[in-house]
């Protein structure tokens, strides 16, 4: 039996493991797909948003402003891309301006620093030379950031990991039901035992909660679509500029990336699969027409793909995150959309002290909290670069052209705590197949190196587990 089970290995799920690693305490995550940050946590905006948004006092307020305080210094010790390039709401008509003021009063309510409303034209261009002519006024919150989601979910996971946190990969979690001592959750891989359960499911949530509290909750998965743009035009914003909300809805957002793209959308559809993560015609089609009331000129014609996410939207909208009453030993970590990314580092210390108090936990004086991400070739001085090759030569064979991705990379990727097994795995710990030509090169290349590390034949190589084969067969085959 477990100490505690974490259904779900998204950043919240993840972050969550990462802090009860801090603790002697037994701890598994359940993930139904074959790789950490498979669902939410993968497709987003990677914004850290400031904190202004949230209403005063609620949950989703507090854990934003505490998540966005604990990420810089949550980046040094987990090694991954963060920047704090600061954020614009756009305000495109002066008499609009009033609602600015709100949502600057909303911020300092909720504990945001350094706020300022900047009227003065010439300013805003200087600082965004690309916003539209008719801005009357922005809000500025210099805290905003931008973070790489992918290797934030990694990061934490693979601390955890290493930290002793079991994780189990295609494991679906079918049933969940009381026992004497805590709880048995059925999957398609046997049964586990727990004496805690941390609900951290995402979009399905509020099926597990459901199937144990009398206290409904519902979840609608929100669909969002987003275009990324090459990074020839990375450089057209140099920080993420929202639109004010208004009669047509909050619009889309125009953000750089940490790995220098610029990112458009998303759109807010609400839906009912909890698994339609595909672009829609209508939905690309509003991302477009959206797309430039507040940044004149953005070069949609650079965009190299587009994807979608979902978001786990709570019928309140407010996380819920709370030992159920009817329910002694399940926590709920429920409703975490936006802002969720930003608020992980928070939720999981929420999460991690309840725990501590249920099971009464005592501290874990072997932990580990630093983690050293995959080593990137192009931040080494020429002579460095040299004597790595020297040392390792499979660093210095370029396996992805379009972002200069080493074999010497992928076969860390793979090799280091919770490995890449698939080629998007490697692909979010790489980036080999982000580029402009969309692994159309790299591809091949990449599940040979897949199939001779993992002793697999080819036709088991998988884009991203499960039944996603790409080779399926020969096309000579002998009798």
């Amino acid at each position: 039996m477990y100490d505690v089970i974490i259904i779900g290995a998204g950043v919240s799920g993840s972050a969550t493991a990462r802090e009860l690693s801090r603790y002697q305490v037994n701890v598994c995550v359940l993930e139904k797909e074959e790789d950490v940050c498979s669902g939410t946590s993968k497709a987003n905006s990677g914004i850290v948003h400031a904190g202004y948004d949230a209403k005063p006092g609620s949950l989703m307020a507090k854990l934003n402003v505490e998540g966005n305080q604990m990420m810089p210094e949550l980046a040094k010790e987990l090694d991954f891309p963060f920047e704090q390039r600061g954020s614009f709401v756009v305000c495109l008509e002066e008499e609009r301006i009033p609602d600015l003021e709100e949502l600057y009063k909303r911020g300092i309510e909720n504990g945001v620093e350094n706020m300022e409303i900047i009227t003065d034209g010439e300013r805003i261009h200087q600082m965004e030379p690309n916003l539209s002519d008719q801005v009357a006024a922005v809000l500025y919150a210099p805290t905003a950031g931008i973070v790489c989601p992918f290797h934030l979910n990694i990061a934490l996971a693979e601390n955890a990991y290493t930290n002793g946190v079991d994780f189990h990969f295609c494991t679906e979690v079918l049933h969940i039901k009381k026992i004497e001592n805590g709880w048995a959750i059925e999957t398609n891989q046997g049964t586990y035992e727990t004496k805690c359960i941390v609900n951290a499911a995402g979009v399905y949530a509020d099926r597990f909660h459901n199937m144990v509290s009398k206290e409904r909750i519902h979840i609608t998965p929100r669909r969002g679509d987003y275009c990324l743009l090459d990074k020839s035009a990375g450089n057209h914003v140099s920080r993420t500029i929202f639109a004010l909300p208004g009669n047509y809805g909050k619009g889309v957002l125009v953000t750089p990336t940490v790995h220098g793209n610029m990112l458009v959308g998303p759109t807010a559809i609400d839906i009912d699969d909890k698994d339609a993560t595909a672009t829609t015609k209508e939905g690309i089609e509003e991302l477009i027409q959206k797309a430039g009331m507040n940044v004149k000129e953005l070069p949609m014609r650079q965009v190299i793909t587009s994807f979608a996410g979902l978001r786990a939207h709570e019928d309140h909208h407010e996380f819920i995150i709370k030992e159920l009453e009817d329910a002694p030993g399940f926590i709920d970590c429920a409703g975490i959309e936006s802002p969720g990314l930003t608020s992980c580092p928070a939720i999981g210390k929420m999460i991690a002290g309840i725990v501590k108090d249920y099971l009464k936990l005592e501290e874990n004086k072997d932990f580990v909290g630093t983690r050293k991400g995959i080593l990137d070739p192009k931040t080494l001085s020429k002579e460095a670069y040299k004597q790595l090759i020297k040392e390792n030569p499979a660093y210095g064979n370029i396996i992805c052209r379009c972002e200069m991705v080493t074999e010497g990379e992928i076969l860390d990727a793979i090799r280091r705590p919770l490995g890449a097994k698939s080629l998007d795995g490697v692909k979010r710990r790489t980036r080999a197949g982000m580029g402009r030509c969309q692994s159309g090169f790299c591809a091949p290349r990449t599940m040979e190196i897949l199939q001779r590390e993992w002793k697999i034949p080819m036709t088991e190589v998988t884009k991203s587990g499960g039944n996603s084969r790409l080779v399926v067969g020969t096309n000579k085959d002998t009798l």
